[in-house]
């Protein structure tokens, strides 16, 4: 029974993965033509905007200040005992802004939003509230889809900045109460490592990570079946399926973006 179980639930899986992918593509082109006629739904842009951004700041502020606070500690330590205790900072801004900031917001994202997406239009798939669009001659594409994409797209690399700025802040606390590192040194530090392209990069990655977790808990809502039950399962397949595209993806853009390049500590 369990043999012929799992294997149904990965081909379901992988029709679903299929399904958003297509889905992907149809974003692309219905965003294109969108742009160019003025159709979008700007009002649902805005409520969806302000869902993602402002209600998911209070989680990201505190699990960004409590990131940049431990690395310090880990860090700082070492680095004071082969004294080299002035590139602390440096070190935390560059592991920030390339990798922490980026995934650790996406995460946050997927686990809050992702999963509110599956879920909200899930309930409207079960509950025949998309055909009633459909015969209403609204696409729910347009009307669903593109708001929360665009939502996303924006306020996901505006959220990793802002978990830059507060990780940051957490570690220069940490780093001058208990280490005692002067302040100066650790921003002058923290700006020697880090570069524009290092924030630029970031704005990147948190933009394709948040269209990423959009897609895929929009996709996920729109391919359930099943009632209650299937909305359930709808949601959590999607966050866990947005979880392994945002690592998969971070390792693919980390080594297009990164690959070669120096560092900063090298001419220490």
């Amino acid at each position: 029974m369990y043999k012929k179980l799992i294997p149904s639930s990965l081909a379901k899986w992988g029709q679903r993965l299929l399904a958003a992918i297509l889905l992907g593509g149809q974003v692309v082109i219905h965003l294109a033509t969108g742009l160019v006629s003025g159709k979008i739904h700007r009002r649902n842009t805005i409520e969806q905007m302000a869902f993602v951004g402002p209600q998911s700041l209070l989680i990201n502020t505190i699990t960004a200040g409590f990131v940049g606070m431990v690395f310090t500690i880990q860090v700082a330590r070492e680095f004071l005992n082969f004294g080299a205790g002035s590139a602390v900072g440096g070190v935390l801004a560059v592991a920030l802004a390339r990798e922490l900031s980026p995934v650790l917001t996406a995460v946050i994202v997927a686990g809050r939003v992702g999963s509110a997406f599956a879920a909200e239009i899930g309930t409207m798939q079960v509950t025949e509230q998309i055909d009633a669009l459909y015969i209403l001659r609204t696409d729910p594409i347009d009307y669903l889809v593109i708001p929360r994409v665009i939502a996303c797209c924006i306020m996901v690399p505006i959220l990793t900045l802002f978990s830059l700025i507060i990780g940051m802040a957490g570690g220069l606390l940490i780093a001058t109460s208990q280490y005692s590192i002067a302040q100066s040194v650790f921003l002058e530090s923290a700006r020697n490592f880090m570069g524009v392209s290092d924030l630029l990069n970031a704005t990147i990655k948190g933009g394709v990570f948040g269209g990423l977790v959009a897609i895929i808990g929009c996709s996920w809502g729109l391919t359930t079946s099943g009632g209650a039950k299937g909305v359930g399962e709808s949601t959590t397949t999607a966050v866990v399926t947005a979880l392994m595209a945002i690592f998969i993806t971070n390792f693919f853009l980390s080594w297009v973006m990164f690959q070669g390049m120096g560092t900063a500590s090298l001419t220490l």
